[in-house]
């Protein structure tokens, strides 16, 4: 089956960030589509505003006919769906075609200058940034983001097919299905060792993605990373270089070194040192494209932010309240050390939903030490996503690790109270859970009582 055999496209976990975005892709070019989610979110409930249908019982007896012909339906799924599902396993029975989120990314932008963003942190980041310059500079391309851009409101964006944006997705091996033109990779910390089983099988892995380049791409590296390419870094000898960086009401100005000439004067408003390397990162490959550096460079600037990533909810005088997706130990001190230097001095409430009970187990010692660095601390209980509970593994157990007397186990329902009741000057929400779901109650609370 081609993509120009397929009438209808129905997605098994349609909800997803990444299954969204290919979801309102396949509207955009004209298919039927349809599909499950086990819970209504404000994704499934954009998608539903769009014309597809979603439902939310694993119930094959709720699927429209349209998508019952195995000849002309694609049958697109989640790594998160286990194996039991009902609906999964009909539609294996029944020769349908039932291809992974990763197949299908690979097959769209086969026929594309593909720019593939890498990295166990700031992919979303990364390639939002990438999508907004190509964007500044006209050029046509197709993008599948991990987030929610501010600058475009969606998690898809369509301005032509001869160039693509993605982000390869470690977990699960998912990037293996990409032939990128253009590809970086901006971290290898340890993470999803339930699916890796060690550090250095995660990093061999990471290794093969890079050799799945097509002849004649680019590889770029963050400086420092074990793997040959062209290197980018802040103040060192990158072949691309933020030099004298400075904060400047509440973003940054800096130089903008590249092998072939200096930019001064740059500037980027997304605070994080971070934040500063997706920047730079995403400039060196958008100028693949032939676009103008200095075009490039001020592009940085406009550049509006994703949706919980280090965003700004509330930022008065007295009061800040940021929120993000933070959930592995060094996403939370890259979180910290932000919020030192664009708020320093300042007493700092941070708020803490672990993901996963295996991630939990795995870097247990090192969330207690990220966490340990804010003034006042306070867990939710983990969220499970798509595991079962693992005998031990609370947050219970995480809070005693945390060498900090200002820490706090509190329920979802009381947050709101407990952060009123600490009255802090800078709070902030990390998690990849549903934390993100209590963000606008939390900001209208306190909207309210400020």
């Amino acid at each position: 089956m081609t993509l120009k055999d397929i009438h209808n496209v129905y997605f098994i976990g349609v909800g997803g960030i990444g299954m969204s975005a290919l979801a309102r892709y396949f509207m955009f070019i004209g298919k039927h589509v349809a599909g499950y989610d086990k819970t209504k979110t404000p994704l499934t409930e954009a998608l539903s505003e769009m014309g597809i249908h979603i439902h939310y019982n694993d119930d094959v007896a709720s699927i429209d006919g349209r998508y019952m012909d195995p000849s002309n339906t694609l049958i697109v799924y989640t790594p998160a769906v286990p194996d039991c599902h009902t609906e999964y396993q009909y539609f294996l029975q029944y020769g349908f075609t039932v291809k992974k989120r990763s197949e299908v990314l690979g097959i769209i932008t086969r026929d594309t200058f593909c720019f593939a963003v890498a990295g166990t942190h700031g992919k979303t980041t990364t390639s939002s940034i990438l999508a907004h310059l190509l964007n500044e500079a006209g050029t046509p391309f197709t993008a599948f983001l991990g987030g929610i851009s501010e600058d475009f409101d969606s998690n898809f964006l369509f301005k032509g097919t001869e160039y693509s944006v993605v982000e390869a997705d470690e977990y699960d091996r998912s990037f293996l299905q990409l032939q990128p033109n253009v590809a970086c990779i901006t971290s290898m910390d340890a993470d999803h060792l339930d699916i890796y089983g060690s550090n250095d099988e995660l990093i061999r892995s990471f290794g093969e993605f890079a050799d799945k380049l097509e002849s004649g791409g680019k590889l770029y590296v963050r400086n420092g990373l074990p793997l040959q390419g062209i290197t980018y870094g802040i103040d060192d000898d990158s072949d691309y270089c933020i030099g004298n960086p400075r904060v400047q009401e509440g973003g940054y100005i800096f130089d903008l070194v590249t092998p072939e000439l200096t930019l001064t004067g740059v500037k980027f408003n997304k605070p994080g040192r971070h934040n500063l390397l997706n920047g730079l990162v995403a400039f060196a490959m958008a100028t693949e494209t032939g676009a103008s550096p200095r075009l490039l460079a001020d592009a940085l600037q406009s550049f509006k932010g994703v949706q919980r990533r280090f965003s700004y909810k509330i930022k008065e005088d007295g009061f800040v309240f940021i929120d993000d997706y933070a959930h592995h130990p060094t996403e939370i001190d890259a979180v910290y050390h932000a919020i030192s230097e664009m708020h320093p001095n300042k007493k700092v409430l941070a708020v803490f939903q672990p993901h996963l009970f295996t991630r939990t187990k795995d870097f247990a010692d090192d969330f207690a030490k990220s966490l340990s660095q804010f003034n006042s601390i306070v867990l939710l209980d983990i969220y499970p996503a798509r595991e079962e509970p693992i005998e031990g593994v609370t947050s219970s157990w995480l809070l005693n690790m945390i060498d900090n007397p200002m820490k706090k186990l509190v329920e979802k329902s009381k947050l709101i109270d407990e952060i009123k009741l600490q009255n802090p000057e800078v709070l902030v929400t990390m998690g990849a859970g549903d934390i993100g779901l209590e963000v606008s109650k939390i900001k209208k609370e306190l909207e309210y009582a400020g």
